[in-house]
């Protein structure tokens, strides 16, 4: 199993792995160590921020992830056993279903790891318990229960159940202890919504909101746990026999029939597509994207802006844009959208583009909508080019003094520190000094509305800028501007570099010359979709 959890995670989803990573910026010091575990569950959630930056490598995140899946199948058996003096190895399946559902759970890209490592310590816990439970000892779990509520959170009733189950008689305070500690804290964390206290702090990004496989795993584990003590044990017996041989059965099926569900019910095809699109965009790696939406594009404004600034990169915008979906007008570069995902490939088009002020603007707004306020070590890195490429030393220095607090990105940050204060080192830069040159000169403020005219005004700055040309007239194309388009084709022949005419061009051009009668066009075809008709 671990090598299959591996398996799916370094070679099926390292696009998930680095969506996780990129919305956390894990810092070695001390006040972000205590700011983190000064909430229920902080020590869990300080853990899993650990190990999720190491998803940074994709192979090292696949091997974390493999290892903590093991850990919850082993724990799970472990905890079974202790129900029963001999237990079956027949009903060793069964102790595969957390594992499973853990699959099907992670599928929800807002579950924090946070959530993982709170369980297995819950479990952990309640296994190491037996040390004292040898001795029918019950007075260490007034200073276990508090103590792992602290670190674990409220997934510490986990903890609390397993022991309630394994000696009733002995156990049936904890409970209500266990309730008495979790409603102090309620009263303690009033800045916090009472749900939020109640479920967890820090399991899932989004405030308020949960999976239902968040209380359906724990509930599992808790029954598996209690059916050990019903389930056939290793006598010789052929009657016993027969009856494991029977659960044996029905658990491997379970498995098995949780294992195909898990990814194509919470793997969303067309959400994890975006993923990878953005996971491709942020490694470069363009025709990968191009040659993905070949065969299957996502019909979003997000799936257009991956896959445009692809072809840009390609110099293949003007031949073939419109072979692709395109959404409408955001296609190329989409206005501003409140939340932490949707703008990721529209700033870095900005900053391919050599639009730096605006990329730095969407790259801090998107930093800025982490629902649970955490700091992103990708974007930060973007401002920082952002920043020295406008001259920002002091600015960039503070980001970058978070950044040499990181693992991965402390080398790229020291190396930046030598740019600080060095214009002319920057200017001879290969890449921030062409940013330089490509950036508009002046500031001034412009709306969305406007941004072909933006587009337009960084090609006339800089007539090298062709990835600003090939922009400029593929919105005008996007908005309906057939005259626009048809007056600066002289700036295509004068200033793009090509051999020819582009094919896509020549398409738009038959269309307009035709009078939209053309229905052969690939852009008649876009035009008359936005105009709402086939």
């Amino acid at each position: 199993m671990g090598v299959l959890v591996f398996l799916f995670w370094w070679f099926f989803y390292p696009h998930a792995l680095s969506y996780q990573e990129q919305y956390q910026m894990f810092l070695f010091t001390n006040d972000y160590f205590t700011q983190r575990v000064m909430v229920p569950g902080g020590l869990a959630d300080y853990l899993g921020e650990f190990l999720v930056q190491f998803y940074y490598l994709k192979w090292a995140g696949a091997l974390v992830l493999a290892a903590l899946y093991v850990l919850l199948q082993w724990l799970t058996w472990q905890l079974m056993r202790l129900q029963a003096n001999s237990l079956s190895s027949w009903c060793y399946p069964l102790s595969f279903i957390p594992p499973m559902l853990l699959l099907w759970l992670m599928g929800d890209e807002s579950v924090l790891l946070s959530y993982v490592v709170a369980l297995l310590m819950a479990m952990a816990a309640a296994w190491a318990s037996r040390c004292w439970e040898r001795y029918r000892l019950s007075w260490p779990d007034l200073v276990v229960v508090p103590l792992l509520f602290a670190v674990a959170g409220p997934l510490a009733w986990v903890y609390v159940v397993l022991r309630a189950l394994s000696a009733p008689r002995r156990c049936w305070w904890m409970p209500v202890w266990m309730a008495l500690v979790h409603g102090a804290s309620a009263f303690v964390l009033l800045q916090w919504p009472l749900k939020s206290v109640a479920l967890g702090l820090n399991y899932y990004r989004i405030p308020l909101h949960y999976h239902v496989l968040q209380a359906i795993l724990p509930l599992a584990v808790v029954a598996l746990t209690a059916l050990g003590r019903w389930l056939p044990g290793a006598s010789r017996r052929q009657s016993m026999m027969a009856s494991a041989k029977i659960w044996g059965g029905v658990s491997t099926l379970c498995v098995f029939i949780l294992a195909f569900l898990a990814i194509p019910v919470g793997y969303d095809k067309d959400k994890y597509e975006l993923l990878r699109q953005d996971y491709l965009v942020r490694q470069e790696r363009w025709d990968e994207i191009v040659g993905r939406a070949d065969h299957y594009q996502v019909e979003n404004a997000f799936s257009c802006n991956c896959v445009n600034l692809a072809l840009a990169k390609q110099r293949r915008l003007a031949d073939g844009m419109f072979d692709y979906y395109q959404s409408g007008e955001d296609a190329l570069l989409m206005p501003m959208v409140r939340d932490l995902t949707s703008n990721i490939p529209t700033a870095e088009a900005f900053w391919h583009l050599g639009m730096v002020n605006s990329a730095y603007r969407y790259m801090h707004d998107l930093q800025e909508s982490i629902l649970n306020a955490r700091k992103s070590g990708r974007f930060t890195k973007r401002m920082v080019e952002c920043l020295v490429v406008n001259g920002k030393y002091a600015l960039a220095a503070k980001h970058l003094a978070l950044l040499q607090h990181t693992l991965f990105y402390r080398g790229w940050a020291n190396e930046m520190c030598q740019l600080l204060y060095q214009d002319a080192k920057v200017d001879r830069h290969p890449l921030y000094g062409k940013k330089r040159k490509m950036r508009f000169k002046n500031d001034f403020l412009y709306s969305y509305d406007e941004i072909h005219k933006m587009l337009g005004l960084l090609f006339i700055d800089n007539a090298e800028n062709t990835m600003a040309l090939d922009y400029f007239m593929g919105e005008l194309l996007l908005k309906g501007m057939p005259q626009e388009f048809m007056q600066y084709m002289s700036w295509v022949q004068q200033y793009g570099g090509y051999q020819y005419m582009p094919r896509g061009y020549q398409d738009a051009m038959r269309f307009i010359q035709s009078n939209g009668t053309d229905k052969t066009s690939a852009y008649g075809k876009y035009v008359r979709k936005m105009m709402g008709g086939n």
